[in-house]
């Protein structure tokens, strides 16, 4: 679905994943300070949204999901995931309640799987499941942003800002009024920066929550009676996981960023070492420049030099080994 955005001055498509927005507008570091500082908005109407109305809705939400949300309060946002029966990650759900009916919005393409799966578990449940994405953008205004938000437009607030169900009919009237328009690339600088991991970039079919630090944020370890939730149990009081998600700080005098799957390996073993991991997200920060978000072995030391490819990098501990 491709955005009206993309119309405007300096508009670049993305590509991949985040096809059918902007990846910028023209100056990515100019975007990128605009949403540290409070300011702008991001489009991100390609993403898919889902709701689930009827009386049932949390009770059964609750069955499915890995966070704790029979009696989440109206207008408190969460996230929560839907696992595999072996633990893995399948979905990404980012949600809130506005007293009627469940919002969330999910992966780009993600959607049709996931409400087929919702579907396969309603049974004798009250609910409703709508794929409301031909509806509805989502639209992006960073923490500090004082742009309103019009009446009926359900809102789901986190420390990084406020995510707006948006009628697609309003985006392009609403980004005039209240934009700059910031595009995906700075927005996903900022989630680097921040440490946050992303469905499908830091995640690949293996993945367990506990190696993308999701335990707390995503999965509440209080709960039971959700599909995989054995393996989340078991991982988190009698072993631990194989992976963790480190933050690397790249060489900035190399020109082109390691890109996804980038082998991350020992700086001392060199480009014929054995692999330890792998990128999973690079981006230019406008402050503290190449940076990246990779996943690698438990075991690897935290004061370990790497190199990702031939870019030579220095580790944050994003999740504990």
């Amino acid at each position: 679905m491709k955005s009206p955005l993309l119309s405007l001055p300096g508009a670049v498509p993305a590509e991949g994943s985040d096809e059918g927005v902007a990846a910028h507008y023209g100056d990515l570091f100019r975007e990128q300070r605009t949403l540290a500082a409070g300011t702008g908005l991001v489009d991100l109407s390609h993403r898919g949204v889902v709701t689930v109305s009827g009386e049932d809705r949390l009770s059964w939400l609750h069955l499915l999901l890995t966070q704790h949300v029979s009696e989440l309060p109206p207008g408190r946002a969460t996230e929560a995931l839907i696992l595999s029966a072996n633990g893995h990650i399948e979905h990404a759900l980012y949600l809130v309640d506005d007293g009627e009916t469940v919002w969330a919005h999910v992966e780009p393409g993600t959607q049709e799987a996931l409400i087929g799966y919702l579907e396969s578990m309603k049974f004798f449940y009250r609910v409703e499941v709508a794929d409301r994405t031909d509806e509805f953008a989502v639209v992006h205004l960073p923490a500090g942003s004082i742009s309103p938000v019009p009446d009926g437009v359900v809102v789901r607030e986190t420390a990084h800002g406020r995510d707006l169900f948006l009628p697609r009919a309003q985006l392009e009237s609403y980004a005039a009024e209240h934009g700059p328009a910031v595009g995906i690339l700075a927005y996903e600088a900022l989630r680097i920066e921040a440490h946050r991991p992303r469905l499908g970039f830091e995640t690949d079919h293996r993945t367990i929550p506990h190696e993308l630090g999701w335990i707390g944020s995503a999965v509440h370890l209080q709960k039971g009676c959700y599909r995989g939730q054995e393996t989340v149990a078991r991982v988190h009081n009698l072993g631990k996981p194989p992976r963790r998600l480190v933050f690397l700080h790249l060489d900035g005098s190399e020109v082109h960023l390691p890109g996804h799957g980038t082998p991350v390996r020992l700086a001392a073993d060199g480009a014929e070492g054995r692999q330890l991991g792998f990128i999973t997200t690079s981006a230019r920060h406008h402050e503290l420049g190449p940076i990246a978000l990779a996943m690698v072995k438990r075991n690897v030391p935290l004061d370990a030099q790497l190199v990702a490819g031939d870019t030579a990098a220095a580790q944050e501990v994003v999740v504990e080994p």
